[in-house]
């Protein structure tokens, strides 16, 4: 199953960016929740023999107990954003909550980037994150974290959608590591 968010949700947050033109026909692939030791160089290598460039919403959490990890990705030429410090979800929390877990994480990672975790966040979260910061939403979800879907089927949600300007989302996680270990590779095929 395949999921982009709808155009009324598209409407609603006219300030966040769900995907880039199609000038240049590029695809933007990125990658959430890391760096991550043990997926992360392994998500390097596969960009590497593609010559492909990324972005890296990170985690201030895993930047700040992988430094040196996160320093790869940047030596290697990629772009990281900001995926809060600790995961937060934007319903439930309060705006205070929420723009201080981004700033927190701010501190370590040096990005104006930002892309809500879960992809959850209120329009007053957004409008004061927007003042900040440039949010980064997508197009394409692999949905690679998802235990019930089939690898294939993460290759699938995203090469049927692959267009010029298209966000993908991939995980460089430990959940999202056994459906993005088959489908990264095909994807940048």
């Amino acid at each position: 199953m395949y999921f982009s968010a709808p155009n009324f949700i598209r409407k609603l947050f006219p300030s966040l960016i769900w995907s880039l033109p199609p000038e240049d026909n590029s695809i933007y692939i990125t990658f959430d929740d890391g760096p991550n030791p043990e997926v992360t160089p392994w998500v390097l290598q596969r960009l590497s023999e593609f010559n492909a460039k990324a972005t890296f919403f990170c985690l201030g959490k895993n930047v700040e107990q992988y430094p040196d990890v996160y320093k790869k990705i940047i030596e290697q030429g990629h772009a990281v954003g900001n995926h809060s410090y600790s995961h937060i979800k934007g319903w439930g929390a309060s705006v205070t909550d929420y723009v201080q877990d981004f700033d927190l994480a701010a501190n370590l990672i040096d990005s104006n980037l930002v892309r809500p975790p879960y992809g959850r966040i209120t329009p007053l979260q957004a409008r004061v994150l927007n003042e900040r910061y440039k949010l980064i939403m997508w197009d394409i979800l692999s949905r690679d974290y998802s235990r019930t879907l089939t690898r294939r089927g993460c290759v699938r949600n995203v090469v049927k959608h692959l267009r010029p300007g298209a966000i993908i989302v991939f995980h460089d996680s430990l959940k999202a590591q056994r459906n993005l270990r088959y489908a990264l590779p095909r994807v940048l095929e």
